[in-house]
């Protein structure tokens, strides 16, 4: 049995290479300290406990202090047992969220959302009765049951709290498994409003053979322009200052040129109009 405690960042999608779209659920994974070693010959069952999310000293118990300093760490704010873990342990170790692997097919535990105190067509899915105004019958719940027990039978479906339950989604897809950033991409939805804690663990019931999707990723590509030293500049100034001072010399020959050629044209129609008269 693998497991690792995480955050409920939301939901997206993603693309394969053969052009599927998929919903995925993002949890953010950071490295899990083993607080505590259970064995058999101590405590009669084999588990570790984990820990995930500094938690101020200020506000932790003497007893979560004191277990945070026999594994070398600061107090947690999430702690959860799961027994018969793969592998051996210390207390103080890390588990980071390379335990899992792309493919591999995950139960994901977390807290449903509340929705405080509901009816019965809400929170059970009953109809409701017509909604004239001689209908005094719309969205109650019903008969109660027989007269002879003269109680309400156990059992009977009726409004009250709705959510807030522990929910264990089974059989997921982990599509990627970033350990840099520190994240899973789980196919399909997970229990729980968002920053909620969730609880990724081995599939009990799998029985689904491992299928390793390519999803396209989207890396953008940073120009870096070369760096150009001091000396260079220098050459590139003298260069453009060089190319500078020939294109006026050449202007310069050219207007002396142009001026030449109007003189001598000036000249010649001066004498041609004499030779007229």
């Amino acid at each position: 049995m693998k497991g690792i405690l995480g955050r409920k960042v939301g939901m997206t999608q993603v693309f394969s290479k053969d052009g599927k779209l998929i919903p995925v659920t993002v949890v953010e994974v950071e490295p899990n300290i083993v607080m505590q070693v259970k064995t058999t010959e101590a405590n009669g069952y084999n588990a570790i406990q984990l820990g995930v999310f500094e938690k101020k000293e200020k506000k932790a118990t003497r007893a979560e202090i004191g277990n945070a300093k026999k594994a070398n760490t600061t107090p947690k704010r999430f702690l959860k047992e799961i027994r018969d873990y793969e592998g051996s342990y210390n207390a103080g170790d890390a588990i980071s969220v390379d335990v899992f692997e792309k493919g591999e097919i995950v139960d994901v535990t977390g807290t449903s959302k509340g929705k405080g105190f509901q009816g019965v067509i809400k929170r059970h899915n009953q109809s409701r009765g017509p909604m004239g105004h001689g209908s005094h019958y719309h969205r109650r719940p019903g008969s109660l049951g027989t007269m002879l027990p003269k109680r309400v039978l156990k059992g009977k479906k009726l409004a009250g709290h709705m959510g807030s339950e522990t929910v264990t989604v089974q059989n997921l897809e982990i599509i990627e498994v970033n350990k840099e950033e520190n994240y899973i991409l789980i196919s399909g939805n997970v229990p729980g409003a968002k920053n909620s804690l969730v609880l990724i663990k081995t599939a009990v019931k799998n029985s689904r053979k491992k299928d390793v999707k390519d999803i396209i990723s989207y890396e953008e590509e940073t120009v870096v322009d070369a760096v150009e030293t001091p000396e260079e500049v220098k050459e590139e100034t003298t260069e453009n200052a060089e190319t500078v001072e020939e294109t006026v010399e050449a202007e310069e020959e050219n207007a002396a040129e142009e001026t030449e050629e109007e003189t001598a044209e000036e000249v010649t129609n001066e004498e041609a109009k004499e030779e007229d008269k």
